[in-house]
């Protein structure tokens, strides 16, 4: 394997991806380096999140290449996609938590899924990432209607940490959430990846989690990456539809990041 395969967690060449008619990603490439959280932004319905699902295999592509930690994913290799899905987590933009199982149940399910252990060994693991994502033992005991907005996102992430990943996916993390709650996210997703040498494929519009969180940021516009770097590269594009996003009325917020 090659140098940028031994540093890549994901490779995506060439990528095509599209529905009927309509192509959505057209010949995209991107790397995301190991131990790094990458921010993806685009317009509403740009192909962010289709562009996450396609790596994870939950939506198929026309033509191009994934890999994963150095492995071929999708396409004919499905056992490939099987095995790279364990070594990965996701948090969905509204959590997705099973809602007729308990917070503990829901951290649970990936283990019985995926690991042969007793239901004992199961509870001190979903206790132990409730509380690695800043939940109560017995926060566990409730359900998902019982939560706030933070506590299901806090939730659905102790869940995409149940199997040790080495990739999550977030998909829109703060999402719905108040200034305060999505800067506690910030800082926690932050802490996770320093703790747990994580790599993040973070889809999101929040210019602050961009600005504070990321260690580069991807710019997805006309079905490609049209610009990825630190985010003070990205405020120096003259792509048009990057200059608009951060250049905007709402850029008042972002300032590069001190090295």
């Amino acid at each position: 394997m090659d140098d940028i395969g031994l540093s890549s967690a994901i490779r995506v060449t060439d990528l095509v991806v599209g529905f009927g008619r309509q192509i959505v990603l057209n010949g995209l490439c991107l790397e995301v380096r190991r131990g790094e959280i990458l921010g993806l932004v685009g317009a509403s319905g740009g192909g962010k999140s289709v562009l996450m699902r396609t790596i994870i295999g939950l939506i198929p592509r026309r033509s191009g290449t994934i890999e994963v930690m150095g492995t071929p994913v999708g396409g004919a290799g499905e056992r490939a996609t099987q095995n790279a899905a364990a070594r990965w987590g996701i948090l969905f933009q509204q959590g997705a938590l099973f809602s007729s199982l308990t917070v503990k149940q829901n951290v649970q399910f990936p283990l019985r899924e995926n690991r042969q252990m007793s239901q004992e060994l199961m509870d001190e693991i979903a206790t132990a990432k409730l509380e690695m994502v800043g939940l109560r033992a017995e926060d566990g005991d409730k359900f998902p209607a019982e939560l706030s907005g933070g506590m299901t996102k806090r939730a659905a992430l102790a869940r995409a940490l149940a199997l040790d990943p080495a990739i999550v996916f977030l998909d829109e993390p703060t999402s719905g959430l108040d200034p305060i709650s999505a800067g506690d996210f910030d800082v926690l997703i932050k802490t996770l990846q320093r703790t747990l040498g994580l790599t993040v494929f973070m889809v999101t519009h929040d210019l602050a989690s961009l600005n504070t969180v990321c260690d580069r940021v991807a710019a997805l516009a006309d079905g490609k990456i049209v610009a990825i770097g630190p985010m003070s590269d990205l405020l120096r594009s003259e792509h048009p539809w990057v200059k608009a996003y951060f250049h905007g009325k709402r850029s008042q917020m972002l300032q590069p990041k001190a090295s």
